[in-house]
């Protein structure tokens, strides 16, 4: 989007999240906190509802990659439900598919399989915004490279403008340490809570988070 558009145009941009009224722009990279699949599905369901039901495409990377069931949760929240274009809609990774490709976590290759999918999603079928939503727990399996969960997130805040995309990492509370979520809140710009979405005051800019990173701050 130009940096000249007027307030018609950033008006048109924005789209609703799904959950509340809450509405985001092309660009948002947040995060948002849960406890156990419940509460995981509580945000990723309306998410993704949103985005089916307003035409956009949707990336959904989740521990078991169940797609059957997932239509089956999402019909319910779309009115009018075409199960064609929903197939179109919707893409369903489980982490060997994506962040775990080949038992290991890689930031090149996880950029470049983001990048493939956004940019095919709005260059070449024509969705007007994609948007991903990520389980972050494949950084709890013990493979190699899932030590770098923070360092990838800081750089998400640099591919995040690319595309007309939204991008929301799901961190489920019984699980993630109190020293990971500090360093998750460092490196998303937005975070949910509730039925809100706050402008993060403890974010960090991308390179002053990987060089303090490098140092152990």
């Amino acid at each position: 989007m130009s940096q000249n558009a007027g307030p018609a145009s950033m008006l048109e941009a924005l789209t609703e999240l799904g959950i509340g009224d809450i509405v985001l722009s092309p660009g948002d990279h947040i995060c948002a906190f849960y406890y156990g699949a419940a509460g995981r599905d509580e945000l990723l369901i309306p998410y993704l509802a949103e985005g089916l039901r307003t035409g956009e495409k949707c990336l959904c990377f989740v521990d078991v990659a169940d797609r059957r069931q997932m239509l089956e949760h999402l019909r319910p929240h779309v009115s009018g439900w075409d199960s064609t274009l929903a197939d179109e809609q919707l893409d369903v990774f489980d982490f060997k598919g994506s962040y775990l490709r080949d038992n290991r976590f890689s930031q090149e290759e996880m950029f470049h399989f983001l990048d493939q999918r956004v940019g095919a999603a709005v260059r070449d079928q024509g969705f007007p915004l994609a948007r991903a939503a990520g389980e972050m727990t494949w950084a709890l399996r013990t493979c190699p490279g899932v030590e770098e969960l923070c360092a990838y997130e800081a750089k998400i805040n640099v591919f995040a403008p690319r595309y007309p995309q939204i991008l929301l990492c799901l961190y489920d509370l019984e699980r993630f340490t109190g020293e990971v979520i500090v360093d998750v809140l460092k490196t998303h710009p937005k975070v949910l809570i509730g039925n809100m979405v706050i402008e993060n005051p403890f974010y960090v800019e991308p390179d002053e988070f990987l060089a303090r990173h490098r140092t152990g701050w």
